[in-house]
């Protein structure tokens, strides 16, 4: 099984749209899913990511074959492109580094959106997301993968902007976790 969290509707509503996900609910969670995915909607914010991720963690029996994925928009410095997917290897929290994955990138992870480019990358979830998973020893497969949505100017996202960008990484990300789980 595939779980994914993921912060907002508009970041799943391209999984939603390419896979014929069902809509049901986990607990206070809503969630869309298929016999090989679930997706569940956290919201934002750490706090948020960490809840929904721990739920997913505790509802279902976890096998080694199950991969774990936090996917989501990122802002970033104008060295990467708008639509660019990015493969998470540490996030930075509260100045403390979690490095998890060599050779991949690092994202600062923050409590509210950022209109200064003051780092390369961040977000607002992968920490949580990060600390649920790494905080189960079942879980043997976890990626967090982000499409830059903006150059710090978060009042520029949409939800139609947000889910044209999932969309046109869809394949791409399906690509990545056939290479890294096979």
């Amino acid at each position: 099984m595939i779980y994914i969290v993921m912060a907002l509707k508009s970041e799943a509503q391209a999984f939603m749209d390419k896979y014929k996900l069902t809509k049901t609910k986990l607990g206070k969670y809503t969630l869309y899913c298929d016999e090989t995915t679930k997706i569940i909607l956290s919201g934002m914010g750490v706090i948020n990511a960490r809840e929904a991720t721990q739920t997913l963690i505790n509802h279902y029996d976890i096998s080694d074959e199950d991969i774990y994925i936090n996917v989501g928009i990122c802002g970033a410095d104008k060295q990467y492109d708008i639509g660019s997917l990015l493969e998470i290897g540490e996030i930075r929290y509260k100045d403390i580094r979690y490095p998890f994955k060599e050779g991949q990138k690092s994202i600062t992870c923050v409590d509210e959106a950022m209109s200064e480019p003051k780092y390369d990358l961040v977000d607002m979830e992968s920490y949580g997301f990060l600390d649920a998973v790494t905080h189960s020893p079942a879980i043997k497969n976890f990626f967090i993968l982000k499409v830059v949505s903006d150059h710090f100017e978060p009042q520029t996202i949409t939800k139609e902007l947000t889910k044209s960008l999932i969309f046109k990484v869809i394949n791409d990300i399906n690509t990545l976790l056939k290479k890294e789980v096979h």
